[in-house]
């Protein structure tokens, strides 16, 4: 469950009043997603997205996610628009949190993806890149390099509760990545957090992509592997070059990747399957029982990292070379 706020009626017909969004008729509170609260509201006009921003989400990056979705939206990628308040401000307070109103954005995420869904994706995820070009503001991505060996010193000590030996691998990869990381490739703005439950489908046509809080400035190829690492792998860890060849040819489709890009792949999704882990270890090292966040399994993403050392040529990926 992602209701970390509770908000009372008459509070939050209050708050509509600061909008055009017509009366409200009902709400209900949102499952999904794990960084905010989130609602559906139903009012005269139209169905509305309510999100609460909750102490994970710095205030002060909230111009840039909600400014960002303007900018995709009025370039023609399908994306929730926030609705501005009466004073033309995008965010408002409710319940003590920081709060803006969301379009409605129709559709449904797949619990079972199929290599001709893995495709849309890909060309979603390039015309968003080619759609971010221009956007003024700037956010750099603190879940990156970076940012890594912070988030491991807070779970280092407790690892091999997950297990065995996990100090000394995740010692060594950090070293690796630190050494190996390119940082001459095509930079903009990425979602960097593309998983299938922030991509809408209607039927089998993709409707619009959803969750842009994680979305920040960093090498546009490290977005790719974050989806290939989030809809490449089947339930049983196995890589399925079909969906990663189709997802890939979709991409190169609006957004054909350099040749550099292509070589640094194999390191980049090696880093992008550590940043999950490292995140899901802390949370399943930190959250405590009986929380209504659903823990996930860090050590998902750790078998994606051991697959990805073992990738000698990019082609591994379903690339044509």
């Amino acid at each position: 469950m992602a209701v970390y706020t509770d908000i009372a009626e008459d509070d939050l017909k209050w708050f509509l009043t600061e909008y055009d969004a017509g009366s409200l008729l009902s709400y209900k509170g949102i499952a999904e997603g794990v960084e905010n609260s989130n609602f559906l509201l139903h009012t005269s006009k139209a169905p509305l997205i309510l999100t609460l921003y909750e102490k994970r989400v710095e205030k002060s990056d909230l111009p840039f996610f909600l400014g960002l979705m303007q900018h995709l939206s009025a370039r023609g990628l399908s994306c929730p628009l926030p609705l501005p308040r009466r004073d033309g401000a995008l965010l408002g307070s409710l319940s003590g949190r920081p709060a803006a109103l969301i379009s409605f954005l129709e559709g449904m995420w797949l619990r079972k993806p199929e290599a001709k869904h893995c495709r849309e994706v890909g060309r979603a995820l390039a015309a968003m890149h080619v759609a971010g070009e221009g956007f003024a503001l700037k956010r750099p991505n603190a879940l990156s390099i970076d940012g890594w060996r912070a988030l491991w010193e807070k779970s280092e000590e407790r690892a091999g509760e997950v297990e065995a030996g996990l100090q000394s691998e995740i010692q060594n990869e950090l070293d690796f990545l630190s050494a190996a990381w390119p940082g001459e490739l095509p930079a903009g703005v990425i979602h960097a957090d593309l998983f299938p439950d922030n991509v809408f489908f209607l039927g089998d046509e993709l409707s619009g992509l959803i969750d842009f809080y994680f979305a920040c400035n960093d090498l546009l190829a490290y977005d790719v592997s974050i989806c290939l690492n989030a809809w490449c792998f089947e339930k049983d860890g196995a890589y399925n070059i079909t969906k990663g060849m189709a997802m890939l040819e979709g991409y190169q489709s609006v957004r054909p990747l350099s040749e550099a890009e292509i070589a640094a792949l194999p390191v980049l999704s090696r880093g992008s399957a550590l940043r999950f882990f490292l995140t899901r270890l802390y949370d399943w090292l930190t959250t405590p029982e009986g929380a209504m966040v659903t823990k996930k399994d860090p050590l998902e993403y750790l078998r994606k990292l051991r697959f990805h050392r073992q990738i000698s040529s990019p082609a591994e990926y379903g690339l044509s070379l």
